[in-house]
């Protein structure tokens, strides 16, 4: 029998999230599978601009609500309308960002629906007749592979930069607005702005290369040195948990089982020991490069290439070579 499948596409300050085309390509693994047609629904500030961007990707209908009380957003706002939407038009699977906002979203909406949720995957392929969906436990040491059963809605949180992106696949698609379905009123509890990371560059969590520091940075005034590596590259920087805690960069850098989990192509670590807590957040990350004075720290064991060195010494010196060749 053929399931539908619905992409939340995340809008961040009026932009579409580069994430949701990977989205769509998991959509259409799961379609080819289960003869289902794909549809996205966008929420928001941007959502008509941003359905305009997908319509060569071979979407049945994109449904879109800009209704003043989704201006910013909101758990009950935007779950009531998602979960009414589900209901309505009887999907069986739903795609997410693992974000912070996809995060938190899902789980109501699941709830909601009485549907079943498989979150922070890494991978989703269709086998034999059913759906797979692959995740880390145990902090990044084992995964596990599941898949649904019965006839409940599937809702599953996907991790950035795990699952190829979808290309233009040509096609029309119907663009359909929808009430907001809720009042303001209603809604107990609302963002009221979204303050962006300083240097205004890319979101750890969708970055492809990330330049993360250590307690072994010292002091908040020596990141620089990571900020113009990161801005040479195209980076986002990061940290450690350590680093965060010595009061050196904010939270919302910190990389980590109690921070961000993040899987970008390049992750270079610099003063970074390699606690267990740590790995859990970056430990997928396609190539791993570590710096560390201690020739016997623990990031060594997952790095694909390390450097034994002051990354004082070390950083500046990757800074010039790489600039000569750009």
């Amino acid at each position: 029998m053929a399931s539908d499948i619905l992409v939340f596409g995340e809008i961040r300050g009026g932009t579409l999230k580069k994430a949701v085309k990977e989205l769509i390509g998991t959509a259409r693994i799961i379609a080819e599978g289960t003869g289902g047609s794909i549809d996205a629904v966008l929420i928001g500030d941007g959502a008509q601009e941003a359905a305009e961007s997908l319509k060569e990707f071979g979407l049945r209908k994109i449904y879109i609500s800009e209704s003043e009380v989704f201006k910013e957003y909101s758990t009950e706002g935007y779950a009531k309308f998602l979960a009414d939407l589900v209901q309505e038009i009887s999907t069986g699977y739903v795609l997410l960002g693992a974000t912070s906002q996809g995060r938190d979203l899902a789980s109501r909406v699941t709830a909601k629906v009485d549907g079943v949720m498989f979150s922070d995957c890494v991978d989703v392929r269709y086998e034999g007749d059913k759906v797979v969906a692959k995740r880390p436990v145990y902090s990044g040491r084992l995964f596990i592979e599941i898949t649904p059963a019965g006839e409940r809605p599937v809702f599953i949180t996907i991790r950035p930069n795990n699952m190829p992106p979808a290309e233009p696949a040509g096609g029309s698609v119907e663009i359909v607005s929808r009430p907001a379905g809720v009042t303001a009123e209603s809604i107990r509890a609302l963002v009221k702005e979204i303050i962006p990371l300083a240097g205004g560059r890319p979101d750890v969590t969708e970055a492809e290369v990330i330049i993360a520091g250590g307690r072994a940075m010292k002091d908040a005034s020596n990141f620089k040195i990571l900020e113009e590596l990161a801005d040479l590259l195209g980076a986002a920087v990061g940290a450690s948990r350590a680093a965060v805690d010595a009061g050196y960069v904010e939270h919302g850098l910190q990389v980590g089982h109690t921070g961000k989990i993040v899987n970008p192509k390049l992750y270079i670590a610099c003063g970074i020991s390699g606690a267990i807590q740590h790995l859990a957040g970056m430990r997928t990350s396609k190539v791993i490069v570590a710096i560390n004075k201690d020739p016997n720290a623990p990031i060594f064991e997952k790095a694909n290439y390390g450097i034994v060195g002051d990354l004082f010494d070390v950083v500046p010196i990757m800074t010039e070579e790489i600039k000569k060749i750009l």
